[in-house]
This record gives structure tokens, sequence and C-alpha cells, in this order.
């Protein structure tokens, strides 16, 4: 198995890490690198989209024709995990923020997404997302996070917290995070996203 993070901004050595450590609990063999080139990606089975700034994610995957490969890559089966900015731009659809920063996004999944939901930097915190597909909560490092303010169609919510705001999605081999699982030690979210090409 060959799993990429996207190397352009964001927590890309922690998502590195996290795949480590999540494939080493599966007992699966595999590798993961950094993809810093679209060629990079049609090796891959499995992509992350690391948090960071959405617009200049958007931007630069675009110019390094990661872009036009992560499309392709979901269309052959491959599975897409984006975290924060990078579940801004699974979304079909943004909010004013991302329409007035022209923020393009890969629309691979169904749902909207407000960019700052949270609020602010100083507004990070830290809380417990009740997971679907988990067998216990999972702690979710919120960091000037969006939020899903809907899903529509085959895109599924798989996680909220306590107030009911959806924080985590999935639709086909796509999965959406507001959150950051890479900031934490528990590999769980990392595991069930892999699970979709081991």
């Amino acid at each position: 198995m060959k799993v990429g993070v996207v190397a352009v901004q964001g927590d890309v050595s922690e998502n590195v890490e996290a795949v480590r450590q999540a494939l080493a609990v599966m007992e699966v063999r595999g590798e993961v690198s950094e993809v810093r080139r679209g060629a990079a990606v049609k090796e891959l089975d499995a992509i992350i989209l690391p948090g960071g700034e959405s617009t200049t994610i958007s931007k630069l995957i675009r110019t390094k024709g990661i872009f036009s490969e992560i499309l392709a890559l979901s269309r052959r089966g491959g599975a897409v995990l984006g975290t924060c900015a990078g579940a801004i731009l699974l979304a079909d659809e943004g909010d004013d923020q991302v329409a007035k920063t022209s923020t393009e996004l890969l629309g691979l999944m169904s749902m909207s997404v407000d960019r700052n939901h949270f609020g602010r930097q100083r507004e990070s915190f830290e809380a417990p997302v009740k997971m679907e597909p988990l067998d216990r909560d999972f702690s979710g490092v919120f960091i000037r996070a969006p939020g899903i303010r809907e899903v529509r169609g085959k895109c599924a919510a798989r996680g909220w917290l306590e107030d009911g705001t959806i924080v985590a999605a999935e639709q086909g081999n796509c999965v959406g995070l507001a959150f950051h699982p890479e900031l934490t030690k528990d590999t769980r979210v990392h595991e069930w996203f892999l699970k979709r090409v081991v």
C-alpha cells in the first residue's frame, strides 16, 4: 500500500508519522511519502490533504498538478482524506469566505462547509468527537477549524460534537474531518481511513 501526504503546507510530518503508526497497529505493510508534484499521485492508493490555509493549498496543488491527480485518484477508487483545510477543499460548496478568496474546491464530497466555523486561531480547542465508526469518542483538536454545515446525497455525517455540529463526513472513499487526528497519539481515525485501501 502506498499513501501520500500533500506536502505544500500544513501538518505534513505529523500526518506522515500518524500513517506510519496506524499501519504498524494494523500490521499492514505500506509506505508513506510526501507529495510535492502531481506525478507522484499516480503511484498512490491513498492521499491526505492536511490542514493549513485552504486558499493557499488550493492554489499550490493546482500549480503543481496535484489537483487534477487527486480527482483521478478518486475516480480510480483511491482514498482521499482531508483534515481541517483539506476538508474544505473536498467539499462541493463553501461559504462566503471561500467565494471571496476564489478558493477552488475539489468537489469530491456533497457537503457544505463554513471555513472558520469555530472562530480564529485563538479560539482553538480540544473536544470529544462522537465518531460513528469508532468504539468510543475521539479527542478532536480544532485549530481555526471549519464546520460541516450540511451533507447531501451520498455524503454521510460520521462525527459530531456534543452540540450536534457535524465535524466528520464520508462519501465513498473520501473522508472530510474538521479536526486534526494527526495531533493526537490515537491512530483510530487514520486506521479507519486506511481500511478503504487495505
